[in-house]
């Protein structure tokens, strides 16, 4: 059993349209590196080009946010499950 990553319906065509992933790490780092072998391209949509998480992306670890966490360094276990969740930024102002 792996660490199980939610797919955000944008980068669906990244997995054939697979809503969910199940890759190996115990980081959220080595868990990224892995979502890239087996879904090339990935890690370009979810890294900036300084390495760092993009800025309108959230990660949650069991429904935490990493960035309260140990961000890129926060420790994963089988059978966790790892979202993705784009920020959604806009809209009316009054």
């Amino acid at each position: 059993m792996g660490v199980n990553v939610r797919i955000p319906t944008p980068l669906r065509k990244f997995t054939g349209g697979k809503e969910q992933v199940e890759v190996n790490g115990s980081t959220i780092s080595e868990v990224v590196d892995d979502l890239e072998k087996s879904c090339p391209g990935m890690k370009e949509k979810l890294y900036d080009d300084n390495g760092s998480i993009r800025k309108f992306l959230n990660i949650y670890l069991n429904d935490e946010d990493i960035r309260f966490m140990e961000s890129l360094d926060t420790q994963v276990k089988d059978g966790d499950t790892v979202s993705l969740i784009p920020a959604i930024a806009g809209g009316l102002s009054l």
